[in-house]
């Protein structure tokens, strides 16, 4: 696509959109997200999908790498490169401002993914106003989807504070995974903050007993419990107080095998850990048959620092198996009445979160980095074989409530719909 012709930006993907209702019929929609090797994108490519099912003009705005990995062209859209920085760099920043200002132009709704990539879309449609932050709400309605909060010190706790004013202020609605997020914006002045709905992608058929016996052949396991946690090997997944915890797990009869599925910058400091300490842990880096992985498990634990909706606590409820997870951002609105806390009292509400049903409790919870609570509630669920039982049906039951990837694509017809307004 050429920078020198941004009216190109909005010609119909070719051909029809295969859904009968097209209730967005002309709707020019741009999504705009930065660098991303997960959740982040699939949920964008699957948003883009939706839209254009719906009769919308989609132009996904990102680094090339993106579309690379995610393959929004073929999910109906049309894909523009805008080069978004992973951190604030104000001369590449300022490019891309300008980048995406010449591609939104006609757009009747600008929607970012990312506190980063939030920011530089308010700055391309926003109008200069006096004042320290210099931004005010342009023309073209911006929506930001905050995926993450902002866990940093310093310096770059500033730089990210900041970043979060000009969200608050200069978007028309910020959307928040976790109601965390959600108060931060009101609290900075956004006029309009509510709940996102980033559901996990649609499941595929689910692994058969044999697939849980080759993989647990593969891992050496025997009899032994499987204990699986999966995600980017970094300092917001908790992963020290696991090890922590796995420490305690080793003087168990037998010693469970914890099972860490995923890479990341921590990937060298763990190891190194591990080997030392002679703990009880694998790491198996990166997998593609993580659904098998889980059918092979007996628990899974989640113990972050902060989580917004996380896909894997969706793919665990999906696979009903126990969970044992921290008390931290949208996971309890995620598990039902909020879940049980390790000592089996309740542990808080729903979070904002949609649901299909009647409240359940699909999960023990515990507090971030206590590695007691954590290995004493995993413990709870290897030694009671119906505690596990109830967990795991439980979290089957949870899974059916709630949103899809159908419900995500409603809300935000709804609100393009809503702010586009008489622009259409």
């Amino acid at each position: 696509m050429s920078e020198k012709d941004p009216c190109r930006t909005w010609g119909r993907t070719p051909g029809p959109p295969e859904r009968s209702a097209l209730d967005l019929e002309g709707l020019r929609v741009a999504l705009v997200l930065g660098t991303s090797a997960g959740g982040v994108g699939r949920h964008v490519r699957s948003v883009a999908a939706g839209l254009a099912g719906r009769g919308a003009r989609v132009v996904v705005c990102g680094p090339a790498s993106t579309e690379e990995l995610f393959g929004f062209s073929g999910a109906g859209a049309r894909f523009a490169e805008v080069d978004l920085a992973d951190r604030p760099r104000p001369a590449r920043d300022a490019k891309a401002v300008a980048r995406l200002r010449s591609l939104v132009r006609g757009a009747d709704v600008v929607h970012a993914h990312g506190l980063r990539a939030g920011a530089i879309a308010v700055a391309a449609c926003a109008q200069v106003a006096p004042g320290p932050l210099r931004f005010s709400r342009g023309r073209t309605p911006v929506v930001v989807t905050l995926h993450n909060a902002v866990i940093a010190g310093g310096r770059t706790a500033a730089v990210y504070g900041a970043l979060e004013r000009v969200v608050a202020r200069g978007a028309a609605r910020v959307l928040g995974v976790s109601p965390d997020l959600e108060e931060r914006m009101r609290s900075l002045g956004a006029r309009s903050a509510g709940h996102a709905i980033v559901p996990a992608p649609a499941p595929k058929a689910p692994p058969g007993p044999a697939v849980r016996a080759d993989l647990r052949a593969e891992l050496g396991v025997g009899d032994r419990p499987l204990i699986i946690t999966v995600g980017r090997l970094a300092e917001q997944k908790g992963l020290p107080t696991l090890l922590d915890a796995a420490r305690d797990w080793a003087g168990r009869t037998p010693p469970p095998l914890v099972a860490i599925v995923g890479d990341g910058p921590l990937e060298d400091e763990l190891r190194s850990r591990i080997d030392a300490e002679e703990l009880p842990v694998r790491l198996l880096g990166r997998r593609s048959d993580v659904a098998g992985l889980l059918a092979a498990s007996d628990v899974a634990v989640v113990p972050s620092v902060w989580e917004g909706q996380p896909l894997i606590v969706q793919e665990i409820l999906r696979a009903g198996l126990p969970l044992v997870a921290t008390r931290v951002g949208g996971i309890p609105g995620m598990v039902g009445a909020a879940g049980r806390a390790a000592d089996g009292s309740p542990a808080g509400g729903t979070g904002g979160q949609l649901l299909h049903g009647p409240e359940s409790e699909a999960a023990l919870l515990v507090p971030s980095g206590d590695a007691g609570a954590l290995e004493r509630a995993v413990s709870r669920v290897l030694d009671d074989p119906a505690l596990a039982a109830r967990l795991g049906s439980a979290a089957a039951q949870r899974s059916a409530m709630l949103p899809d990837e159908d419900d995500a694509v409603a809300q935000l017809a709804d609100l393009y719909r809503e702010l586009a307004g008489p622009r259409r």
